[in-house]
């Protein structure tokens, strides 16, 4: 298990496959994935252990990163994920986070995606970091404001509207027009 970065309440580290109880449990609420398109792809154990296995950890051996476990530090419970994904649909790295909504509202999502946006500005050859959220879903809106990153664009999606906000990470970096 490797230990990403740390915030005052949350540990951010790599998923390992005895996290997929945890991921399945984040993952079940309706209200989770209502604005991802992922309703209904992790529905069993075994779902959620191959995201980890096929997505997750493919990843970090790819990229060196992926999503991570976000786990509250009192209690070492895995909430959610959170961190980047090299997104090959526009050639860019985004920032993504899912959490439990018994968690939602405690600025813990905030606090994780700080935590990545300081990791990888410390860490990482990233010159600039994407967000998307529905224009519906003012919370991850709020969230991606309050990570200091600018609207970008919008674009449609199925029947959803997803606005994309962006923030240049190094000095001298540029922005593109994603």
């Amino acid at each position: 298990m490797k230990i990403i970065t740390e915030s005052p309440r949350l540990m951010i580290r790599e998923f390992t496959l005895e996290d997929a109880p945890a991921v399945l449990h984040f993952n079940t609420p309706e209200l989770v994935n209502r604005y991802t398109g992922d309703a209904g792809v992790c529905t069993t154990l075994t779902d959620a252990e191959d995201i980890i296995r096929t997505i997750w950890l493919v990843e970090y051996q790819q990229y060196g990163f992926g999503r991570w476990a976000v786990v509250v530090k009192d209690t070492n419970t895995v909430i959610g994920f959170c961190g980047f994904k090299n997104e090959t649909r526009i050639n860019a790295v985004d920032i993504g986070y899912r959490l439990h909504p018994d968690y939602w509202g405690m600025g813990l999502a905030t606090e994780a995606n700080q935590a990545c946006i300081d990791y990888a500005k410390a860490h990482m050859d990233l010159d600039v970091v994407y967000a998307y959220a529905a224009d519906a879903n003012t919370g991850s809106i709020n969230v991606a404001t309050k990570l200091g990153m600018v609207y970008h664009s919008q674009y449609q999606e199925g029947e959803l509207t997803f606005n994309r906000y962006e923030i240049l990470l190094k000095a001298g970096g540029s922005i593109d027009n994603v």
